[in-house]
């Protein structure tokens, strides 16, 4: 029988050892392999999100994942301590930073080693 009750998103990747190390190692998250060789990232919420190879991977041209965080531009330095750049965008109103503020939450965007778009978003809940 369907029910939502276990829903959960995924998304693709060019590399899966890139993306474990990337996912576990840079960005601190627990990845789990599962049986078919993807990852299961789990986040702290209980949510988990699949993430698997794909031949010809093409990177999503939207967000794909959002982190909420209390401090936009604290998490973006603790990012860049640890090697990861945001992302600056022509016709965005990010600071040198790559911080946008005054467009709804404050938010900034860095990308995977497969080019998936992410980011650090102010919480708001």
């Amino acid at each position: 029988m369907f029910t939502p009750d276990n829903a959960f998103s995924g998304f693709s990747v060019d590399d899966i050892d890139a993306a474990r190390a990337f996912y576990s190692e840079t960005l601190g998250l627990k990845v789990t392999d599962n049986e078919m060789g993807f990852l299961n990232l789990h986040l702290a919420s209980g949510a988990r999100v699949l993430i698997y190879p794909k031949p010809g991977h093409t990177p999503a041209g939207y967000t794909i994942l959002n982190f909420a965080v209390d401090d936009v531009s604290t998490a973006v330095d603790d990012l860049n301590a640890r090697g990861v750049r945001m992302q600056h965008y022509a016709g965005m109103p990010q600071d040198g930073s790559g911080v946008m503020t005054g467009n709804g939450p404050d938010i900034a965007w860095f990308i995977d080693p497969a080019g998936n778009v992410l980011s650090v978003v102010a919480d708001e809940t």
